[in-house]
């Protein structure tokens, strides 16, 4: 990824601009994530940024006070919540030496670089999620999308030991490459959501 940061700029407008379009009766909905409906998911992504920000700016990680599911964040304005959080991540991202060298996700030592690299994959793979489950139609940039496949590759085995990912769908090999990610990373590419 050798413009990590142009592809963290676009794929945060993006999403912003899906999240802008959720309507209140749609936080019940299915998403292609199988863990998550509409506000669970949200309420993963508000749960889990602080923690990513933190880790970009080599700060202490947030207060434990429970897992993801022991706070519902979603009931305030999480739209603006969530759209702060975003801007919070492209600045810390964007400050100089962000994605050099390594830093603590938690009380994991891992390269900076892979920090923003799961940033971008939360932005893109569930804005789709997201997208797939409100009626949208996410726009993903093809230089993204082949950066995400190669990521997502190298990630994989360990992402589905710790059950980021989900087991792998099978897709074509000429299928699109963001068809691809989302296989690899256990999502159908042609889920729909249902009575949609």
């Amino acid at each position: 990824m050798t413009d990590l940061r142009s592809m963290l700029d676009r794929a945060a407008r993006e999403f912003t601009r899906l999240l802008r379009a959720v309507e209140p009766g749609q936080l019940g909905n299915r998403t292609p994530c199988t863990e998550y409906d509409v506000r669970a998911l949200l309420n993963h992504l508000l749960h889990w940024g602080p923690w990513l920000a933190a880790a970009l700016r080599r700060e202490p990680a947030p207060a434990a006070v429970g897992g993801e599911r022991d706070a519902d964040l979603t009931r305030g304005d999480w739209l603006g919540d969530l759209c702060t959080l975003v801007d919070d991540l492209v600045d810390a991202c964007g400050r100089p030496g962000a994605l050099a060298g390594t830093t603590k996700f938690g009380s994991a030592e891992m390269p900076a670089r892979m920090i923003a690299e799961m940033v971008l994959t939360e932005w893109v793979v569930h804005g789709w999620d997201l997208a797939r489950a409100t009626g949208q139609s996410p726009v993903v940039d093809a230089d993204v999308a082949e950066a995400l496949f190669t990521s997502a590759q190298g990630l994989a085995d360990q992402a589905r030991e710790m059950k980021v990912f989900g087991p792998a769908v099978p897709c074509p090999a000429d299928a699109p490459v963001l068809d691809r990610v989302l296989a690899l990373t256990g999502r159908d590419p042609a889920w729909q959501r249902p009575g949609a």
